[in-house]
């Protein structure tokens, strides 16, 4: 029989505190990059031009959005 147990083993305590402490820490880098990415965007106001003119279906409507700043 394996007699080697540790409670500190990777497959033990310690390899869950890891996974846990790294799945945090990837929640944390995605929340500040998200709140940057929506600070960003908030400052950045836009006007459409010739609404009455733009399709439903069309692929040129990108160009009726112009960037105030």
């Amino acid at each position: 029989m394996n007699e080697n147990r540790s409670v500190f083993a990777l497959d033990g305590v310690t390899g869950m505190l890891i996974a846990t402490v790294l799945l945090l820490s990837i929640l944390a880098f995605l929340t500040v990059n998200a709140i940057g990415v929506q600070t960003a965007n908030s400052e950045n106001f836009y006007k459409i031009k010739d609404e009455k003119l733009i399709k439903m279906i069309d692929t040129t409507s990108a160009s009726h959005v112009v960037d105030v700043k």
